[in-house]
């Protein structure tokens, strides 16, 4: 069987996909997969550690982009189309998966076009503009919330969970965190400089943090030197990289995460049971992060702190209460535990490997 899977971007957007495919690569160890993206070099570094196949498409984001990004984003349709029909020929493609974002459409309608499979997976509480557009051409369409259904198909629509790696699948809770004794912050794959300054600025005001909790922070390539910079000046010994690949590992140490709110990065959350403060993106497309971090606040796993009310004071302050509320923390740890959907990924590879007519392996 042969897959290809429109992701690239962000690592929001490649993980969950990774984790597709290697479940494809159980019950189908003689298939190939194959990635189309941007070609960014972040792309590139994931997909080439994880040993996957890549094909870059041109084409840039519709959303947010003034009237003349946008015509530029129009005139490039066409070229990335084409490009993207050629991929599929090339690849004899049985099956199509878009994961959302500007990359998917030309693949998708590319797909469409030539009468191949095509499945969507729509991990966030309010859908993107990509995959609501691309819903009527989905012959299955993936969801991880309730509050995405409206606006699909019912007839195709399943609300299973957002895919995560095999890594994250953990057999038994994990102890409940005793203090706070490892903090871990990162803002995306590209990281996020809002929250890389207001974490020096509350490490900077908050004795209890400096001298009591290990820090291990991803900045984004762009922000590494200026953090870590900034740790040395405060004599706080944090291990602070611009990029996070073992993220089952970093996330087991930490006691409290603060982070951004995209769909993947909540689902890993929940599958270690960890207790998060989320930052949304406040440019996310339809506040779609602020939407999904609602949601696990209400469900008692997390606490909300928008961007607009961040500063380093009352992030140390949010920090600290933690710190002095462990039985709070550990309450709220069961509760996110609780939000788990390991089986995720094995279902939807179930799914689409029905869809194709392709035995199922047992």
């Amino acid at each position: 069987m042969q897959v290809v899977i429109a992701a690239g971007g962000t690592g929001g957007h490649m993980f969950p996909a990774i984790a597709y495919a290697k479940e494809f690569q159980q019950h189908d160890p003689g298939g190939s997969i194959v990635f189309v993206g941007t070609g960014k070099s972040l792309e590139g570094e994931i997909l080439g550690k994880e040993g996957f196949g890549f094909e870059p498409i041109t084409v840039e984001g519709f959303v947010g982009r003034g009237v003349v990004g946008m015509m530029r984003s129009l005139i490039l349709l066409p070229k990335s189309l084409w490009r993207a029909v050629r991929i599929l020929r090339g690849h004899h493609a049985d099956l199509v998966i878009g994961t959302g974002g500007y990359f998917s459409p030309p693949v998708v309608v590319a797909a469409w076009l030539l009468n191949i499979p095509r499945v969507l997976l729509e991990p966030n509480a309010m859908p993107g503009l990509a995959n609501r557009v691309l819903g009527p051409l989905a012959d299955r369409i993936f969801l991880a919330f309730d509050s995405a259904r409206p606006f699909f198909s019912s007839s195709k629509v399943k609300v299973i969970g957002t895919p995560i790696r095999k890594a994250f699948a953990l057999e038994r809770p994990p102890a409940l965190p005793q203090k706070i004794s490892h903090l871990l912050i990162f803002g995306g794959s590209q990281g996020a400089r809002a929250i890389n300054s207001a974490m020096l600025k509350a490490a900077e005001v908050s004795s209890r943090l400096r001298e009591q909790v290990a820090i291990t922070h991803q900045t984004g390539a762009d922000d590494f030197e200026r953090v870590k910079a900034g740790y040395a000046q405060l004599g706080v010994q944090a291990d602070v990289r611009p990029f996070l690949f073992d993220m089952p590992q970093d996330l087991a140490k930490a006691d409290l995460v603060v982070c951004r709110a995209g769909a993947s990065t909540l689902a890993e959350l929940s599958a270690y049971g960890k207790v998060g403060i989320l930052i949304p993106f406040p440019q996310a497309t339809h506040n779609h992060q602020e939407m999904n971090a609602r949601s696990m606040e209400a469900a008692g796993a997390a606490r909300v702190l928008l961007q607009s009310d961040l500063t380093g004071q009352r992030l140390a302050e949010e920090i600290e209460q933690w710190i002095s509320d462990i039985p709070r923390l550990q309450e709220m740890a069961g509760r996110s535990w609780a939000l788990r959907k390991v089986h995720a990924t094995e279902q939807m590879v179930g799914e689409c490997l029905s869809l194709v007519g392709h035995p199922v392996a047992s």
